[in-house]
């Protein structure tokens, strides 16, 4: 079975080789993008196949030469020892990966309870991705935002996107997909004048953003209606009927946008993060038709659950679904959050690798 799916790769490699070659391709840019990401994503895998269809020629050879010349043993032998794990590697590769893995993301972030606290958390967590975004060369833009009265966000929507086709087809999305969920903060609030630790939480939802090929939406089941900006306070920011409210009949999502002074803008902003909210919604029913076969990836877990807790006395991160914790927390918050997702990836790369080797032994 794994013949049949590594040469079904192999020869889709090469038509997408045979596809960027021409130039014709490049006239269309969304096309361009989507097969380069594709092929990006099965070049290593082209790679380590051939690796180890030279590594089993050369070993061929060398049994071939030992068989007449006993100095050959020693090379035949080496090359015997480095199969394994070229195998393994191969097999790794072979194994379904997760289809949005190159996607862009947008990522949402929501004040939970607690008040000022929690909305000034939401703000450092808005900083938290924005400097993650920059060490890695993405670039960001703010879809719409409301800002607290202090100085933090109650509501946020950011575009994070790769610069070009990222490589191995590692975009975004699969650095960012272990974000979803509710993160716990423990300090001493602004707000408090005695001194007390308080705990309080935000929300994060990351949804891969959607490309037109993604998601067809009918404008006739959209319902738009358009309304007067507002700011901190209530007050007035917009003297036109400039921000926008889209919601989409069947299925009841509910997109607002009040960030940019066009109604147009706002409208484009609205449709951006209402596509990605339905292409989520697909793979989250998708999801739950074949939950058997998903079962060992863990951002399953309920998105309802704490995952993360930043204690600032203890300069501590903690993140609960795989049992990781740090004392780092202010690099963290610096952007500095590759220990905890390279954590988390490791946890999702083994439980992938465990629930194929369950599967073939049925």
């Amino acid at each position: 079975m794994s013949g049949d799916r590594l040469a079904g790769l192999l020869d889709e490699y090469a038509e997408l080789e045979r596809r960027l070659a021409d130039p014709t391709i490049h006239g269309d840019q969304a096309t361009a993008r989507r097969v380069g990401r594709r092929f990006a994503e099965l070049t290593p895998l082209y790679k380590a196949a051939g690796e180890l269809e030279q590594a089993r020629a050369d070993l061929a050879a060398a049994r071939e030469l030992a068989a007449e010349e006993p100095s050959f043993t020693a090379e035949a032998e080496s090359l015997a020892a480095a199969l394994p794990a070229l195998e393994a590697r191969l097999a790794e590769l072979l194994i379904p990966r997760d289809p949005h893995d190159g996607k862009d993301v947008i990522l949402e972030i929501k004040a939970g309870e607690g008040g000022e606290e929690s909305a000034l958390f939401a703000g450092d967590l808005l900083r938290m991705y924005l400097r993650y975004a920059e060490r890695h060369g993405w670039t960001t833009e703010v879809l719409d935002a409301q800002d607290s009265d202090l100085g933090g966000v109650k509501d946020v929507s950011l575009a994070v996107k790769a610069k070009g086709v990222p490589e191995g087809g590692n975009g975004v999305w699969s650095r960012l997909k272990w974000e979803g969920g509710v993160h716990r903060v423990q300090r001493v609030p602004v707000t408090e004048s005695q001194g007390r630790i308080h705990t309080s939480a935000a929300g994060v939802l990351v949804l891969p953003e959607a490309e037109d090929v993604d998601v067809t939406i009918d404008p006739n089941e959209l319902r738009i209606d358009v309304f007067r900006s507002s700011g901190p306070g209530g007050q007035s920011v917009n003297t036109t009927d400039s921000a926008v409210r889209i919601t989409h009949l069947p299925t009841g999502i509910v997109v607002s946008c009040q960030n940019e002074k066009s109604q147009l803008q706002n409208r484009e902003q609205a449709m951006r993060i209402l596509r990605a909210r339905l292409l989520a919604n697909a793979q989250e029913q998708a999801d739950a038709a074949a939950s058997d076969a998903r079962r060992s990836q863990v951002r399953t877990v309920d998105r309802s659950e704490r995952i993360r807790t930043y204690n600032f006395p203890q300069n501590r991160i903690t993140d609960h679904r795989i049992g990781y914790t740090a004392y780092n927390l202010d690099l963290a918050l610096a952007g500095e959050l590759d220990g905890v997702l390279d954590a988390l990836a490791e946890a999702d790369r083994s439980a992938r690798l465990a629930g194929e080797t369950e599967l073939a032994r049925r």
